[in-house]
């Protein structure tokens, strides 16, 4: 935590704000391609062979735009808003510095991983791999990322089916799994232990160990019971309303789909909803 504090502090000015569209562009961009002139995506692919021995150095960039394979333009349309939506949660959750970080990190990662693949088969084997490589699994970590930060939250399976992001993380691990061991090519394995190993580096630098400590048991024990004692006192106010934001008073009466969670950073028991949770300066 402190190395990313330090990192961000010195290059957090170089981040790129709104990261996601960007990518999603690029996804569009790809898709269009794909549908109208697909062989223009067989210079666009992640091909080291004809990176070192063709000197087409662009490979190491354009790869980004061939997108994950689908025949269905209604899916595309889907996953392109889902991702668009999940990949915003995570720059307002994180800041724009980590979620860059995570983002490059995966595509860094990924271009390594055809590094050492072609390493392996031999510098000089003119053998294409580039078709392994492309967004898909960057896609999966982030949604995994999020169902790491937001395991609750709840989306409509088939626009029918509500089901929690935790159970939804469960299943694409389960996917990710299975592709690893069914997939023809280490090609594709090495794509998708690049994108999983950037998802584990990432939340165990991002991870706080001191919450293992007994000390911090402690103090969370403690919190829980000032904020179960809270609840109850604010369920016998006249007003009847269970939660008020500390910032702007707004309460579930006024909104019942607002989501309302205390702040273990303030000094004291301080709610807030939504809009406020990750944005209010902590009380100390």
């Amino acid at each position: 935590m402190q190395f990313l504090n330090k990192m961000e502090r010195r290059f957090g000015r170089y981040a790129i704000p709104g990261l996601m569209k960007y990518l999603i562009i690029c996804y569009v961009i790809g898709y269009i391609l794909e549908y109208t002139a697909p062989n223009v995506l067989n210079y666009l692919t992640l091909e080291p062979y004809l990176i070192f021995h063709n000197l087409q150095i662009w490979r190491l960039i354009s790869w980004v735009l061939v997108p994950p394979t689908s025949s269905n333009i209604i899916f595309v349309v889907i996953m392109l808003i889902l991702y668009y939506q999940l990949g915003t949660a995570l720059e307002q959750t994180w800041g724009a510095f980590r979620f860059n970080l995570y983002i490059f990190g995966g595509i860094i990662f990924t271009i390594i991983g055809s590094l050492i693949l072609f390493v392996i088969y031999g510098v000089n084997t003119p053998i294409s791999i580039g078709g392994s490589f492309s967004t898909y699994y960057i896609n999966m970590t982030i949604f995994l990322a999020f169902a790491v930060c937001y395991p609750d939250t709840r989306v409509m399976l088939y626009f029918i089916i509500p089901i929690k992001m935790k159970w939804m993380a469960v299943v694409y691990a389960v996917l990710i799994a299975y592709s690893f061991v069914v997939t023809g090519s280490w090609s594709g394995r090495v794509a998708i232990i690049a994108s999983v190993l950037n998802f584990l580096i990432f939340f165990a630098v991002t991870r706080n160990l001191k919450t293992a400590s007994p000390k911090e048991f402690r103090r969370k024990q403690n919190y829980r019971r000032q904020v179960n004692q809270s609840r109850q006192n604010r369920q016998k106010s006249a007003e009847g309303a269970i939660h008020r934001c500390a910032i702007c008073g707004r309460t579930e009466l006024d909104d019942p789909n607002l989501q309302f969670r205390y702040c273990s950073k303030c000094n004291g028991n301080y709610e807030y909803c939504q809009d406020h949770l990750f944005t209010h300066k902590h009380v100390e």
